[in-house]
C-alpha cells in the first residue's frame, strides 16, 4: 500500500462527505456496528460494549466514540495518503496496533470493518454516493488498515 496516493478529486470526495457524516456520528456509529454484526455475528464479542447484548445499544457513549474514531481516522488517512502517500504510524496508530493484537484481530476482521464502513457511508449519503466515492473511502481505509497491521506485526515481533 505504500506509495498509494489519492487523487485530488478522491480526497475532495472524502473531505466533502466527511463534512456531512461528522454531524451524525452517534447514529452512524450505531449503523456501523449493526453492519459489523450483520456481516460477521461473531465479531460482536470482540467489542466490550456489544458483548452479552442481544441488540446494538442505541445510546452507548463508548460505542459512539469507537465508531466516531473509525470514521475520523479513515478520513485522516485519506489526507495523509494524499499528502505523503502513506499513513504515518502516529501514537494513535501504534496504540491501535497493540489493542488489535490484544483483542485477537486478524486479517479478515479488517475486511468486515471496511465493508461495514462503506455500507454505512453509502446509506448515510444516499444519492450523493458513487463508485468514485466508494473507491476513495476504500483506499483511505486500506491505508489506515495497512498502518495498523504493520504496528500489529511490529508489536508481535517485539
Amino acid at each position: 500500500m505504500a506509495g498509494v496516493v489519492l487523487s485530488e478529486r478522491q480526497e475532495a470526495l472524502v473531505k466533502s462527505s466527511w463534512e456531512e457524516l461528522k454531524e451524525n456520528i452517534p447514529q452512524l456509529s450505531v449503523r456501523f456496528f449493526t453492519w459489523v454484526v450483520e456481516i460477521a455475528p461473531v465479531a460482536k464479542d470482540m467489542f466490550s460494549f456489544l458483548r452479552n447484548r442481544d441488540e446494538i445499544p442505541q445510546n452507548d457513549p463508548i460505542l459512539q466514540v469507537h465508531g466516531g474514531k473509525v470514521f475520523k481516522l479513515t478520513y485522516e488517512s485519506a489526507i495523509q495518503l494524499r499528502e505523503k502517500g502513506v499513513v504515518a504510524a502516529d501514537p494513535m496508530v501504534k496504540y491501535l496496533g497493540s489493542i488489535h493484537i490484544k483483542n485477537g484481530v486478524i486479517e479478515p476482521h479488517f475486511e468486515v470493518v471496511k465493508e461495514a464502513l462503506l455500507k454505512t457511508i453509502e446509506e448515510a449519503l444516499g444519492d450523493k454516493w458513487s463508485e468514485e466515492m466508494s473507491t476513495a473511502w476504500a483506499i483511505a481505509y486500506d491505508g489506515l488498515a495497512t498502518a495498523i497491521k504493520k504496528e500489529m506485526k511490529d508489536g508481535i515481533a517485539a
